[in-house]
């Protein structure tokens, strides 16, 4: 969290793709000390290195990198794929390093010790820090930012730039909008236990369910990102909204049990659509909004900042209904959460769409 304001300034002073590209190659170096099995303490200051090199170095960088490239016409196309990317990607990454931990693992997983276990997951860890650090390289090659890169950037930024920014009302709209819709992001890790306590699936099953989300994200990010573009894309976030609302409410009003399959599968779907849309275009209204290109990362920083904060906040939120409230009951008010922050988050976005319908 700390990361965010203070990486969101070096977006403009340097170039992208080399904070990009070095953010990769120091997280692919992290990747190979994790490979030596550190312990747990070492392990917390690692996991906050990556912290460091996956927001300070990276974050504002990849969005504004985003925004050029997808210049005055182009904004939900281009922020549509980059979520729809990062989804396909995750989901990508995932089987790959299944699969390379069933290649190297020389005996059945049912008989496998600890020692078999940690061989094979370490040349998983190998092969995705090898994969980073050849990203980068393509990344360092081969991402401009245009004709020419000292046009989106700054010599450095001083407090009159960081109350320009923090004058805009799309600033200040979006930090709520991110933090509300990033509420509804964090509600589907739990999902899938909802289909086990709820729904009375089996651990498979409900497994199942979790995966079927992971590839809903890209999938709605890509054909959103495709769409909108001929829309107004300040109203499609509306429109995202409203469906983490109306899903929101679905499971919030115990209508929901094993007897209706259908119905839970459809309100997960409504959920998920909603969510993901909501992800791929959050930023992507920032040039509707008239936030200044060249200050696009002191702004993510400031945006972030806020909009981030249910990644403290949320997972113990929901731990504490689950846990206070066994059974449908948490779930229900899990999903009350949810419909709360998602009629916030409408009503902001609504507030962004009028102020610059004229966009």
């Amino acid at each position: 969290m700390v990361s965010y304001p203070f990486g969101g300034p070096l977006a403009d002073k340097f170039p992208p793709r080399k904070l990009i590209a070095l953010a990769l190659w120091l997280t692919a170096l992290g990747g190979v000390f994790y490979a030596q099995y550190p312990g747990l303490g070492t392990l917390k200051i690692l996991y906050g290195y990556w912290g460091f090199t996956t927001i300070f170095l990276f974050w504002a960088p990849m969005i504004k990198a985003t925004r050029v490239w997808g210049g005055d016409s182009s904004q939900g196309k281009a922020f549509g794929l980059l979520d729809g990317g990062r989804g396909l990607t995750g989901a990508l990454f995932g089987l790959l390093g299944v699969f390379i931990f069933s290649v190297f693992l020389s005996v059945d997983i049912t008989e496998a010790e600890l020692g078999d276990r940690q061989k094979a997951f370490t040349y998983v860890i190998y092969v995705a820090s090898g994969l980073i650090v050849f990203i980068g390289i393509l990344v360092w090659l081969f991402m401009k930012s245009g004709s020419n890169e000292k046009e989106i950037l700054l010599d450095g930024i001083t407090w009159k730039e960081l109350k320009q920014v923090l004058k805009l009302p799309s600033v200040w709209l979006l930090m709520v909008i991110i933090l509300c819709a990033y509420v509804g992001y964090k509600i589907t890790d739990v999902v899938s236990q909802y289909a086990n306590e709820v729904m009375l699936y089996d651990q498979v099953r409900s497994a199942k369910v979790g995966t079927f989300l992971q590839f809903l994200r890209p999938a709605t990010g890509i054909v959103v990102g495709l769409l909108v573009d001929r829309f107004k894309i300040t109203f499609w976030l509306f429109l995202s909204l409203v469906f983490c609302i109306v899903g929101g409410v679905l499971f919030a009003s115990g209508s929901i049990a094993p007897s209706t399959a259908v119905l839970f599968f459809m309100s997960v779907t409504i959920v998920g659509v909603g969510v993901y849309a909501a992800r791929a275009l959050y930023f992507g209204v920032m040039r509707v909004g008239r936030i200044p290109l060249v200050l696009t990362g002191t702004a993510v920083g400031l945006i972030s900042l806020i909009g981030y904060t249910p990644d403290i906040f949320a997972g113990p939120a929901y731990g504490y209904f689950l846990d206070q409230y066994p059974g449908e009951q948490g779930h229900q008010y899990v999903f009350w959460m949810l419909t709360a922050f998602s009629s916030l988050g409408a009503m902001a976005s609504l507030a962004y769409y009028w102020i610059y319908q004229k966009e």
